[in-house]
């Protein structure tokens, strides 16, 4: 079963755009371990708060990488930058859903893209 581990960074004062950067950097190095999924969210309403999200198929393959030479790496560089402890949650995938926003139709069927939709006939006038 997919499981999606969430990872909670809160950046300290002055300090959230250089982890931001950090964070886009070494989120991709889950690939190399059997993560079939990345991605880093930065919250609009408390700019210091992210969530790194990773999907692996085994926790065995998610702590190799956790505990790998770039995130070491990673967590040493950085450590002043973010509040410690630092808790992961592991979690079971039981849905999920998206839209390819750059196809239409969700990604299904022919793509028209570039092509502008044909408006409607307008209706005709009853005298």
């Amino acid at each position: 079963m997919t499981s999606v581990v969430d990872i909670p960074w809160y950046a300290n004062g002055f300090r959230g755009d250089k982890l931001e950067a950090a964070l886009h950097d070494v989120a991709p190095t889950a690939l190399r371990y059997g993560a079939t999924a990345w991605a880093v969210h930065r919250s609009r309403d408390d700019r210091y708060k992210f969530t790194q999200i990773a999907q692996f198929e085994s926790k065995l393959d998610f702590e190799r990488w956790w505990s790998g030479p770039e995130m070491t790496e990673f967590r040493a560089i950085t450590s002043g930058w973010y509040q410690v402890p630092v808790f992961y949650a592991w979690n079971d995938l039981v849905g999920e859903g998206r839209i390819d926003a750059a196809q239409p139709n969700g990604g299904a069927g022919k793509s028209d893209a570039g092509q502008a939709p044909e408006p409607d006939a307008e209706p005709a006038v009853q005298s």
